[in-house]
């Protein structure tokens, strides 16, 4: 597979600039990202997927709004220049969006007016209890799910999110008891949501809509829009047209029958960054086991663990070191650092391990993981005691730092060593 974002060239002076491995992510195509999905009233980033603060300084340019799921993603909003202060008139900036509060999350909310969704009759209580009295949406789980894996799943008697369908109307009773109303309704079922399951979302929003009445002003379509991971997937990407019409639809249905306009909010994450970003990674050996090939390289699944985690599948190529043209594929198995067996970027949910169709590499050339911007470096860990990577923003053809390699230092910079 090509590089269709970045070039060879590119990827050698990032390397040649900051050592592997390193993430790359390209600012023009989380900018026609958020440009695709301007159809909805509201485009709200799932800063989760990547909360690099220059990645939601670009978001906050692209005049999309956020969505934070802990204190420490409220703080990140706010350093990047995002507002709380909620209000009736316009849209909150931040939204914070979880099932339970922590005390941490809860205190941030009441100092900055941060507008909440709520997972749980607990957290309106807990809201009233704190002083706090606010307009809130309510997170409702609509009793079924979907995902590309059960582990991103989040509708459904297994799935801890959200509000049941049929508790709603206690919700609001409670959140009435302490003068708050609730104006808004969130629905979001798992990733990679397909027309047929989303056309029934859209039919449970309208009956949770129902239950509300003529106070709701807000609805959103929550996340989960999928992006073609594979090569043969590239020339199907989802219809964002067909996709905002289904929610359109409903939105109309339900301002019709409350009697007044209803606002539109999706909240991608994967869809504004995926494509954006590549894992670039140097091969330190080249080896064989028995028949089987492999290359093995210097990131591990402490910096992209979607496959190890999930089973995921991540487009792969190769760039040579020496700009020597690559052909004469291989089936090889790709594989990291770490001291643990399930450390391999060629897997399949289950942790089957699977060959890959590449050329023909040497040690030093350099493998490259494409559509790796979300749940990438978002998800990295020290495991292995292994440091963060470094990342990089390609904008208007210039390479720039917007996250430094983590030092031995700052590795061990909280831990002390204790007389015994």
């Amino acid at each position: 597979m090509s590089n269709s974002i970045f070039s060879d060239e590119i990827i050698r002076e990032g390397v040649a600039q900051y050592g592997t491995p390193f993430w790359l992510y390209d600012r023009a195509t989380i900018e026609k990202r958020v440009q695709e999905l301007k159809c909805f009233d509201t485009v709200r980033f799932a800063q989760k997927a990547c909360p690099n603060l220059s990645i939601i300084s670009l978001i906050k340019k692209c005049g999309a709004v956020v969505d934070a799921v802990s204190a420490g993603e409220i703080v990140r909003a706010l350093r990047a220049g995002f507002k709380g202060d909620e209000s009736d008139k316009q849209v909150p900036q931040i939204v914070y969006t979880a099932d339970i509060f922590d005390r941490d999350a809860l205190e941030l909310v009441k100092k900055y007016n941060i507008h909440v969704n709520v997972g749980s009759a607990d957290m309106i209580q807990q809201l009233a209890d704190a002083g706090v009295k606010s307009n809130l949406t309510l997170r409702v789980n609509p009793g079924f799910g979907h995902g590309h894996s059960q582990k991103t799943n989040t509708g459904g008697p297994l799935s801890k999110h959200g509000v049941w369908h049929s508790q709603i109307k206690d919700c609001v009773k409670l959140a009435q008891a302490n003068g708050m109303w609730i104006t808004g309704l969130h629905m979001h079922i798992g990733s990679g949501s397909d027309f047929e399951h989303l056309s029934k979302v859209c039919d449970a929003m309208r009956d949770a809509s129902r239950r509300l009445g003529s106070h709701l002003r807000v609805i959103s379509a929550g996340g989960g829009l999928p992006i073609p991971y594979k090569e043969s997937e590239k020339g199907n990407r989802i219809d964002v047209k067909a996709y905002y019409d289904l929610w359109d639809k409903a939105r109309k249905d339900i301002a019709q029958s409350i009697g007044h306009d209803v606002a539109l909010e999706v909240e991608p994450g994967r869809y504004l960054v995926a494509e954006s970003a590549v894992l670039v990674a140097e091969i330190r050996a080249v080896k064989f086991q028995e028949d089987k090939l492999f290359y093995l390289v210097d990131a591990g699944f402490n910096d992209l663990v979607r496959p190890s985690f999930y089973g995921s599948y991540h487009a792969i190529s190769i760039v040579s070191k020496d700009g020597r043209k690559l052909d004469s594929e291989k089936d090889v198995i790709v594989a990291g650092p770490l001291c643990e067996s399930g450390d391999v970027f060629t897997q399949e949910e289950g942790g089957f391990v699977v060959t890959r169709k590449l050329p023909e590499a040497k040690v030093g050339d350099f493998l490259v993981l494409h559509d790796a911007g979300a749940y990438g470096s978002a998800m990295s860990s020290n495991y292995n005691s292994r440091r963060y990577a470094p990342e990089i923003l390609l904008s208007n053809g210039e390479l720039h730092v917007i996250r430094e390699r983590q030092t031995f230092e700052q590795l061990m910079e909280n831990e002390k060593i204790i007389a015994l």
